[in-house]
């Protein structure tokens, strides 16, 4: 999906420095346009600021795609010939970030650590709003995340290695903003970089962000469907 060719090395940089900085400047001054249109965000109705950002995540989507609109092309055209072949080669890979992650949380539970304020937050809102969470989560979200930190970061680092590396400790570290550094932090790191790290993985191989994308889609798919199924249930 990278067209690596010299004479493109630095446009592929720019297109992933850009799209990193439009998804931190819009999550960080997100709510901006209420600010110049002098409205407290905090008095709007939570149904306008759900349509409010989803919107926002579509715009930020949409402009992605118009970025990397060649690259998503020649992605799309190689997933539907590809998919069976990508889904068994990699699933392994997949699971592997899974095990990872669980012997990490199982680790936690042992020494007394609770979940992250991230997955906290996500299960407060899914009570209070499961469709939208849902949609979010798992459509949403895979899509942003892996534009921003597989293909973008992709973008800037050429070497495989150093790029799987950035990649899944960025992914794994911004799931931990605001929470505390102490003895467990490394394994609350762990356990989110172990996806980050697969993911990235699977696009240094087949230079395809949309397979590590449908891999993200299935795991955040099972996770929300554990989640509705515990909503009902309990």
């Amino acid at each position: 999906m990278i067209i690596k060719q010299s004479k493109n090395r630095w446009n592929y940089v720019f297109k992933g420095l850009g799209i990193i900085f439009l998804y931190f400047f819009i999550s960080l001054f997100k709510y901006l346009p209420f600010d110049i249109l002098h409205i407290n965000y905090t008095d709007i109705n939570d149904k306008t600021l759900i349509i409010y950002n989803l919107l926002l995540s579509a715009t930020m989507i949409y402009i992605i795609f118009l970025i990397y609109r060649e690259e998503f092309k020649l992605a799309i055209k190689d997933i539907k010939e590809n998919h069976k072949e990508y889904f068994t080669k990699y699933f392994k890979i997949y699971l592997i970030g899974v095990i990872i992650m669980m012997l990490s949380n199982i680790i936690i539970s042992k020494y007394g650590g609770g979940i992250s304020e991230n997955e906290n937050a996500i299960r407060d809102e899914f009570k209070l709003y499961p469709v939208y969470t849902f949609i979010s989560a798992v459509f949403i979200a895979p899509l942003l995340e892996e534009s921003i930190f597989r293909l973008g970061i992709r973008s800037i680092f050429k070497n495989k290695t150093i790029y799987i590396i950035m990649s899944g400790l960025i992914f794994g570290g911004l799931h931990l903003m605001g929470m505390p550094l102490n003895k467990l932090f490394p394994l609350y790191l762990l356990s989110y970089c172990s996806e980050g790290f697969a993911f990235a993985y699977m696009m240094s191989k087949t230079n395809n962000v949309l397979v590590s994308t449908g891999f993200h889609f299935m795991h955040n798919g099972i996770i929300m469907s554990l989640q509705f199924f515990l909503l009902i249930f309990t």
